[in-house]
């Protein structure tokens, strides 16, 4: 319930700082998936990974994100979704190595869900 009027009141009183929201949003599902709540955790972490691809949020966060809907796919046996995700997200870090290799740094943050 506490992570649930954290998430209600960012969005009511700061409704116009998603990268809060998207966080509160991000801990509530993990802690879902940690209860055994798996098709809850899944409908949250399908819209925190579908607003960080629309705000073109850093490619760390959005890299997170689709680590964190990939372990919920699994679970709930969605085996094909999670295996394209999963190849999206494999050629996302790969792209992220590349450039931080080449002296071009990272944006976002590396906020572990």
């Amino acid at each position: 319930p506490v992570l649930e009027a954290n998430l209600a009141l960012r969005r009511r009183y700061w409704p116009h700082d998603e990268e809060n929201i998207l966080a509160a949003q991000s801990s509530l599902a993990s802690c879902l998936y940690d209860l055994g709540r798996f098709d809850e955790a899944l409908v949250l972490q399908r819209q925190v990974f579908a607003r960080r691809m629309a705000m073109r949020s850093g490619a760390d966060d959005i890299v997170l994100a689709g680590g964190n809907l990939c372990c919920s796919l699994l679970r709930a046996k969605r085996f094909a979704e999670a295996k394209s995700l999963l190849r999206d997200q494999v050629l996302q870090a790969r792209s992220l190595s590349d450039s931080r290799r080449n002296g071009v740094a990272g944006t976002g943050s590396s906020q572990r869900s």
